[in-house]
């Protein structure tokens, strides 16, 4: 089967096995294990933050993120099809006890002018804005690249007005990919991001969080009253750290391949391609073939290729590093024959 659902069915490379065979482990709950110490530190330093915490996902990454700049009763900002208010289970209610504001987006991007408008007047019938997120690329945005300059201009806001700013950038390296800039010309307009290292990057699992050292000691805390204080990490750390160091580079390989699979699909009868593909992801609209997206699913799975759905008419096509040049090519050839 030829397995475009999504970047995170990667499967962890040679190499990344190796070294987690290989790991130097210690209990990292007492600060002991070396190999994720490697991997935080490093991880700070390629995202142009003070320090960095090693998470078991990227939704843990930005829960804890939520938690650790807000406190119950706060409010906080966020594109309305963003990950942490679409796909994460009404987690920061649940947990943090924070309600979300939403604002709309263009591929994914707020406009500034209106995140002002939201933050909210010193009050005693409004919540305090805790925090304002950020999600780039955007996931439901078909993968869009947020501009550097669009987070300038939120972050510009944010300072103003005395909130934070967390970037939910679980597909962050493919955006750094994407415009050819490096990865920190996002990050400095951020005060937290959180990146994911077991989609584009490969590894079996994992996300990292970043900020400074006084926000990660507290990030800390909460990771461990999540559960996730974590024995001898090294084991999967190992592999992260391989992910990070050797993984990026190669991200424009799937944007090529994803640009591959916008041509074909553009070429094929009833189907309509709706967003830029910017990166890795192609979003298209199939209701010209006359099957809904759950039809149209099975069709594609009938015929070797797996595939997600994506609204009642929508599909998404996700490349990643397991899904060769050759397989798009005969994924190509069998969209063209449909």
């Amino acid at each position: 089967m030829i397995d475009l659902r999504s970047d995170t069915v990667t499967k962890p490379t040679v190499e990344m096995r190796q070294a987690a065979f290989e790991a130097e482990v210690g209990d990292d709950v007492y600060g002991e294990d070396p190999t994720v110490t490697r991997l935080e530190e490093e991880a700070a330093k390629v995202l142009g933050k003070e320090a960095a915490l090693f998470v078991t996902s990227g939704t843990q990454g930005n829960q804890i993120a939520v938690l650790t700049h807000t406190r119950p009763g706060n409010e906080i900002i966020l594109e309305e099809n963003s990950h942490i208010f679409y796909y994460e289970s009404g987690a920061v209610a649940a947990l943090a006890g924070v309600q979300t504001r939403t604002l709309p987006g263009v591929k994914g991007a707020m406009d500034p002018e209106v995140v002002e408008e939201a933050v909210r007047a010193e009050d005693q019938h409004f919540p305090e804005t805790g925090l304002i997120c950020v999600e780039n690329t955007h996931n439901r945005a078909g993968g869009a690249i947020l501009s550097p300059e669009n987070m300038e201009a939120i972050y510009s806001v944010a300072c103003r007005n005395q909130v934070p700013v967390h970037v939910d950038g679980a597909r962050l390296f493919n955006a750094a990919a994407g415009i050819g800039r490096d990865v920190k010309e996002f990050t400095k307009h951020c005060d937290t991001v959180q990146v994911c290292l077991s989609k584009g990057l490969g590894a079996p699992v994992g996300s990292i969080i970043a900020g400074d050292r006084k926000f990660i000691q507290r990030a800390r805390k909460w990771r461990k009253r999540l559960g996730g204080g974590l024995r001898q990490v090294g084991m999967i750390a190992a592999p992260g750290l391989v992910a990070l160091t050797t993984m990026r580079e190669r991200l424009i390989e799937d944007h090529e391949k994803a640009a591959v699979l916008k041509e074909a699909l553009q070429n094929s009868k009833g189907i309509s391609v709706i967003n830029d593909v910017d990166t890795n992801i192609v979003v298209a609209d199939v209701q010209g073939t006359g099957l809904s997206s759950k039809e149209y699913v099975e069709l594609l799975k009938e015929k070797g290729i797996l595939i997600g759905g994506f609204g009642a008419e929508t599909v998404r096509f996700t490349t990643h590093y397991d899904v060769s040049m050759e397989d798009i090519r005969k994924t190509a050839i069998i969209l063209k024959s449909l």
